[in-house]
């Protein structure tokens, strides 16, 4: 999991020899949950699972928490286990702002507490920073509450990347080596059989939602004000801010849209996964036979 570009796709491809699809521009290329071929590790058949952002360019956070809930609470009733979770986190990053708090505070949310202990927060893109740049973002990083120090505290750990294939696959041991884990999303929508909605992650991501709507309606009060005031004063601005308007209320009823859309959302993810389930499992048996 991680940001959208932070390079979770390329990863995969380098520890599997996969081929997904990897984005080189502004836009989102992992738009689905997709899976790597099997491969062996240290004597241990692994597949890697990657996810889209929640900041992708072409869905909603609501369909992303639906497509990625739906995928581990589907394959977890059909007995897949995770060894555990890879957040890529770019070093190269000057700043760790909203966007980018944003996506680890929903996964955080999809983890649970218990299970950060088989969490592993990966740095990558080091060759593109200075030695003592990077090491530097590291510590700042690993030792502030509003960044990973909180998870590091609770179990996670905090490792390089330097894109070889040596590297991602002695990530990867430190997984090997871990009980599985039970992400505090399956523990909720499978054992104990809550709505999304009502998940720690589905609540989180409707108080984000929530605040983002409380901030659009304010805009819209502020810009109706500001519209009466340049009538008075037969101002001409007043068709640019008549424009400002109607695209903020759009925002606003898309906000609301997808608040609500939740539930169906998930739903309609869930029903997709349990018609393809069989093939899936077809196709990763003939792959881990073309492993023996």
């Amino acid at each position: 999991m991680g940001a959208t570009g932070s390079g979770k796709s390329t990863f995969i491809n380098k520890a599997s020899e996969s081929n997904l699809p990897v984005g080189h521009g502004l836009e989102s290329c992992t738009n689905e949950v997709r899976t790597s071929r099997p491969f062996v590790v240290n004597g241990r058949v692994v597949t890697l699972i990657d996810t889209p952002g929640f900041d992708d360019t072409t869905r909603s956070d609501t369909d992303i928490l639906a497509m990625i809930a739906a995928y581990l609470s589907k394959t977890y009733e059909h007995g897949a286990r995770l060894a555990g979770v890879i957040y890529m986190h770019r070093i190269s990053d000057s700043k760790m702002g909203g966007t980018s708090n944003r996506n680890f505070k929903m996964f955080r949310e999809l983890c649970g507490e218990s299970s950060l202990k088989n969490v592993l927060i990966v740095t990558n893109m080091w060759s593109k920073v200075k030695p003592e740049i990077g090491e530097a973002r590291e510590s700042e990083l690993a030792s502030k509450d509003k960044f990973f120090k909180p998870a590091i505290e609770k179990g996670a750990r905090m490792l390089r990347h330097d894109g070889s294939l040596e590297s991602a696959h002695t990530t990867l041991r430190y997984l090997l080596s871990s009980h599985s884990a039970t992400l505090a999303i399956q523990q909720e929508i499978v054992n104990e059989q809550k709505p999304i909605e009502k998940t720690t992650a589905g609540s989180e991501l409707r108080r984000a939602l929530d605040e983002q709507a409380d901030r659009n309606k304010e805009e819209i009060r502020n810009l109706r004000a500001e519209i009466e005031a340049a009538k008075r004063a037969k101002h001409e601005r007043r068709g640019e801010l008549q424009r400002e308007l109607e695209k903020k209320q759009q925002e606003c009823e898309r906000v609301e849209q997808n608040s609500q859309r939740m539930a169906v959302e998930f739903a309609a993810e869930r029903a997709r996964l349990e018609a393809q389930i069989a093939q899936m499992d077809d196709e990763h048996k003939k792959q881990l036979q073309a492993l023996k």
